[in-house]
């Protein structure tokens, strides 16, 4: 089968389709979403496009790449800047993910046919990770893209170098354009997979000659271009502090240490493979020993040399997150569909293999379950009620997984693996249109900022929030909101007290009660929220007031 321009376009809008429920009702989500945004909207207001920054602080923790993207989204779908309305700079991630799945198609079909690029796309689609990352304004989808357009060039130079094809120029140019896009969207980052791939397969086929098909000796010039004016603008509008706190502490902070309290062992990515790939994950996994066996074929010593490389840096890292492998995932995705249109089932003969792929079936079969019924659990667990969407969706992915199952015991794995496609999109649509927009534990910001809305004293007035510092609140409520402690708090509601409300938990009100007596001054109440932050379990009970001279 050969896809043409109508297939590409066809997985285009379902993907589209796949990923548009829930984007408009979703609240901002704590906490790197609304630093993103935050950040993107200060820009806007300010019209600095060089220096980020969130709320009185600079952001420097990668280039301004992904900043821009998100400011001109807003600017675009938005218009003049709107306070709570999160949707337009969810619009980069979502054109990245549709590009990513359709290009996934693509190579995926240019390798081993077009029902395995089709599946090869499914699979990335509804992958549990892309599922949500997809759906969120931060930085991850958008590189995702552009990594996989990075590999989309080294893979077509290596596989003309194999069938004695010439390359193109605009391949060249794509390689060095995307590597300097890459550096403007998270820096060093995006050299682990530009220059991993190719050096692994000079080390294992001791040769190169593939890669001058790029053009090395100019095109790096290429990737200085792109990332060079901003480095040096930024350069000296931070006096040099943004390459000291970006690479410095963020980029290599994070290898020995882990940063944000996100530090873990070796094998972590391996552990949560299961859960980000899903459904896919099982399916590879089955595939493994087919894998193994043609692993000295072109093509799949290319995607084995984007996968390894990549997973064994993040591996080694101290600080771990699940979507630091993302870029990977188009790889994997496309080798999993091969292993089910290509090939026969390769079967392990030692008896330990049988035991762990048993197992990991089982817990597999397990997670699948907990999906098809986690939506109506948690909205029964959390609010106490029962939603008619929860339960369609429910009702309609039950059956399709245990079909599946059947399937998979029936080594049908083929049809199981189309099945499973399907149900995942059921459950992914039901938890975003029926469960998130309705659980409460997230409308703790939204209801925050709205209470503020309600009673701001002055066009520009001020929040002064000292028991919740989530960075959605800062997002909703405005660039001028502050997060201080008691007595700071105390000291800046007594010098702005005409255009500063506060918001305190009631385990705080007595200690800021006594300071802002100290200062003259006493405290209005205008009204309370309370609800669980979610960042870090706490419950709080909030109340807003107005400084009061006495």
């Amino acid at each position: 089968m050969t896809l043409t321009w109508r297939h590409y376009l066809g997985v285009a809008l379902l993907t589209l389709l796949i990923f548009l429920p829930g984007r408009m009702t979703l609240v901002p989500l704590d906490r790197d979403e609304p630093r993103y945004m935050e950040a993107s909207a200060q820009m806007i207001e300010s019209g600095n496009y060089v220096d980020v920054r969130f709320l009185d602080q600079p952001r420097y923790l990668q280039p301004a790449g992904i900043y821009w993207l998100e400011a001109t989204a807003e600017r675009i779908a938005g218009g003049a800047h709107r306070r709570h309305v999160a949707w337009p700079y969810r619009i980069p991630s979502l054109i990245a993910a549709i590009a990513a799945v359709t290009l996934t198609a693509y190579l995926g079909a240019s390798l081993f046919g077009g029902v395995a690029g089709l599946l090869a796309a499914g699979f990335l689609a509804v992958s549990t990770l892309l599922t949500a990352e997809g759906r969120m304004a931060t930085i991850d989808t958008v590189l995702l893209l552009d990594i996989l357009l990075v590999q989309t060039a080294l893979l077509r130079a290596y596989m003309d170098e194999q069938r004695n094809r010439v390359t193109p120029l605009p391949i060249a140019l794509l390689y060095w354009v995307a590597l300097g896009c890459g550096l403007m969207l998270k820096g060093p980052v995006v050299l682990i997979p530009g220059l991993a791939t190719p050096l692994a397969l000079r080390i294992i086929e001791r040769q190169a000659r593939w890669f001058r098909r790029l053009r090395p000796s100019w095109g790096w010039l290429l990737t200085l271009a792109v990332v060079l004016p901003w480095c040096i603008a930024i350069g000296v509008v931070s006096h040099g502090e943004f390459f000291s706190r970006a690479v410095g502490t963020n980029f290599l902070g994070k290898i020995g240490h882990g940063q944000q309290a996100h530090g873990s062992p070796p094998g972590f990515h391996i552990a949560v493979f299961l859960l980000a790939f899903w459904p896919g994950s099982l399916f590879l996994v089955l595939g493994l020993p087919a894998i193994w066996a043609r692993h000295r074929e072109p093509a799949i010593r290319f995607l084995l040399c984007w996968i390894v490389p990549h997973w064994l840096v993040f591996e080694a890292i101290a600080t771990k997150l699940p979507h630091y492998v993302l870029p990977t995932y188009p790889a994997i995705a496309i080798l999993t569909a091969a292993t089910l249109t290509r090939w026969p089932l390769h079967r392990p003969n030692a008896l330990w293999a049988k035991g762990m792929m048993g197992l990991y079936g089982l817990l597999w079969g397990v997670l699948s379950l907990a999906f098809v019924v986690a939506g109506s659990i948690l909205l029964w667990t959390s609010e106490r009620r029962l939603d008619y969407g929860a339960l369609i969706a429910f009702a309609g992915a039950l059956p399709l997984v245990l079909y599946a199952f059947w399937l998979i015991w029936k080594t049908e794995r083929f049809r199981a693996a189309w099945v499973m496609l399907s149900a995942a999109v059921v459950i992914h649509a039901g938890i975003f249109l029926t469960v998130i927009p309705n659980l409460g534990l997230l409308q703790l910001a939204p209801r925050a900022a709205a209470l503020y809305d309600d009673y701001r004293p002055c066009e520009d007035s001020t929040l002064v929030s000292v028991s919740y510092s989530e960075p959605s609140l800062a997002f909703l409520a405005g660039s001028n909101t502050k997060l201080l402690g008691v007595g700071p708090a105390s000291d800046y509601l007594a010098k702005n007290a005409s255009c500063a409300l506060v918001l305190v938990d009631r385990k705080d009100e007595t200690a800021l009660y006594a300071s802002m007596a100290a200062k003259g001054f006493g405290l209005t109440e205008y009204g309370r929220v309370n609800g669980l932050n979610y960042s870090n379990g706490h419950h709080l009970d909030l109340g807003l007031f107005a400084p009061v001279r006495q």
